[in-house]
C-alpha cells in the first residue's frame, strides 16, 4: 500500500490530489488546509518516491499509477472521488478517468497533457543528460528553473536553497526518476480523450517554461466536457507561488 494521507471529514467528498514527478504529497501542501474545509482530501506518494520508495519494475506505466490510484480508494472504502494532478499526476488522472470511469467525479489536471509535446520531451531530455553525466546534485539543482518562474526564483532565493538541499537528501533515485521519465513520455491519450466525459477543468499558466500552455489547450479542447483556465504568470509550479487564487479557483470548480 502506497503512503498516504487524509484530512478533512471522511462524511464529505473525497478529493484525491497527485503530484507531479517529483511524486510527494507533500507538494500540495498549500492547498490541503484549504480543501479540508470543505472536502476529505487525501494526498500520497507515488510508488518509488517519498514513503511510497521501493524499486519500480522495467516497464512501469501510467496505467500502473492509476491503479495504484484504485488500490488506495479501495483501501479506504471511498466508492469515488474528484481527482487534481499536477502535470505526470494530472495525466494519472485522465487515465483513471478512462479505466475506471466510475471512480472519478470531476478532473482537474494543472499543467498537464494528452500527448508529451516535443519542446517537454526536450526539457526531460536535458534533464536527464545531466543526472546520467553530471549527477544527482546538478539534476536537482536545474530542477527550480522548470519548476518555478525566474521572477520567483529570485525572491523566494533561500527558500530554493532550503527545497533543492531537501531534493538531494531525499533523492528518489536515478532508476526510479528514469522510469518516471519514460512512462510521461509513452503516454499518449490524444486520441481518446472524447472518450472521457466528467466535467473538467483544465489548469495551466502561460509563462510555464516545461509544459507549453498551448498542450493544456489541445488537452481542453480535445475534452468533451472541459473548460480552460488559464494564469499568465507562476510557472510550472504556480499552485505554490501563488495558492491563493489557485485554491478559490479549485474549490469553486469542485463545489459548484
Amino acid at each position: 500500500m502506497l503512503h498516504h494521507e487524509s484530512f478533512g471529514s471522511p462524511d464529505r467528498e473525497c478529493v484525491v490530489m497527485s503530484a507531479g514527478l517529483g511524486g510527494a504529497g507533500a507538494f500540495w501542501r498549500p492547498q490541503i488546509a484549504a480543501l479540508a474545509e470543505h472536502f476529505h482530501v487525501v494526498v500520497y506518494d507515488q510508488r518509488g518516491t517519498g514513503g511510497s520508495r521501493e524499486p519500480l519494475p522495467d516497464g512501469y506505466s501510467i496505467e500502473a499509477m492509476a491503479d495504484d490510484v484504485v488500490e488506495i480508494l479501495d483501501a479506504r472504502g471511498i466508492g469515488s472521488c474528484h481527482f487534481v494532478g499536477h502535470a505526470l499526476g494530472g495525466i494519472v488522472g485522465l487515465k483513471l478517468a478512462r479505466r475506471a470511469p466510475a471512480r472519478v467525479r470531476k478532473l482537474v489536471p494543472v499543467n498537464a497533457w494528452a500527448a508529451a509535446d516535443s519542446h517537454t520531451a526536450r526539457c526531460f531530455a536535458m534533464r536527464l543528460n545531466l543526472l546520467r553525466h553530471v549527477g544527482v546534485e546538478a539534476y536537482v539543482n536545474a530542477q527550480p528553473i522548470f519548476l518555478y518562474s525566474a521572477a520567483w526564483l529570485s525572491a523566494n532565493a533561500d527558500a530554493v536553497d532550503a527545497e533543492v538541499r531537501h531534493g538531494i537528501d531525499h533523492f528518489q533515485g536515478a532508476d526510479t526518476i528514469e522510469k518516471r521519465i519514460a512512462a510521461l513520455l509513452a503516454f499518449d491519450m490524444a486520441d481518446e480523450l472524447r472518450a472521457i466525459p466528467h466535467q473538467t477543468l483544465v489548469v495551466a499558466s502561460r509563462d510555464d517554461v516545461l509544459v507549453p500552455w498551448t498542450a493544456s489547450q489541445r488537452l481542453a479542447d480535445g475534452l468533451p466536457n472541459a473548460r480552460l483556465w488559464m494564469v499568465e504568470s507562476g510557472g510550472h509550479g504556480f499552485s505554490a507561488t501563488s495558492p491563493d487564487p489557485f485554491n478559490a479557483e479549485l474549490i469553486a470548480f469542485l463545489r459548484g
